[in-house]
């Protein structure tokens, strides 16, 4: 198996949610979303959501495009079996409120499926619960952006994906 392409970035998981999704898919889909919930890592062919157990915490967002995807690794928090759609072949990991936080140019555009692990996810949830349960008057909002930014646990999401077929035909000229 070979690693074709990959790119990462940091995001603000706004309202505990990080998106990945077709540069030209902006609806988002609640049902989607409410998967998530209960998975971590939902979508619905066109938009994937991470859920963090956190809200404020910068986050690591990795996309890597192989010819065969890999196993999640053993000491991954969890995983789950994933698909996405790019007509454009270019995938934008997005912060909901606070816009993208990057974008990854694929090798072609088309539906591309594999795996998405995590890891770090509990670690940073405690560390920030434990945060949250000592602020108190005399914290500024400076002394709690620091906080986040010392946080020990490395929250990280990775999409181990591989090319499985051209896009669907775009039927919005089908009348």
């Amino acid at each position: 198996m070979a690693l074709l392409a990959e790119y990462g970035v940091t995001a603000r998981p706004d309202r505990s949610i990080v998106e990945v999704h077709d540069a030209d898919a902006y609806l988002g889909d609640q049902a989607a979303l409410s998967a998530a919930e209960v998975q971590v890592v939902a979508g619905n062919g066109y938009h994937l959501y991470l859920l963090s157990l956190q809200a404020d915490i910068k986050v690591r967002v990795t996309i890597r495009v192989w010819d065969t995807p890999p196993e999640p690794p053993a000491d991954a928090e969890g995983h789950v079996p994933v698909s996405i759609e790019s007509e454009t072949g270019i995938l934008v990991v997005n912060q909901l409120t606070l816009g993208p936080a990057g974008e990854m140019t694929l090798p072609r555009p088309g539906v591309y499926e594999g795996y998405a692990w995590w890891a770090g996810r509990k670690a940073a949830s405690a560390y920030y619960d434990d945060v949250l349960s000592r602020i108190d008057e005399d914290w500024t909002p400076e002394l709690i952006r620091q906080a986040w930014d010392r946080c020990p646990a490395d929250e990280r999401y990775v999409l181990d994906l591989a090319f499985v077929r051209e896009p669907e035909p775009d039927d919005e000229d089908d009348d």
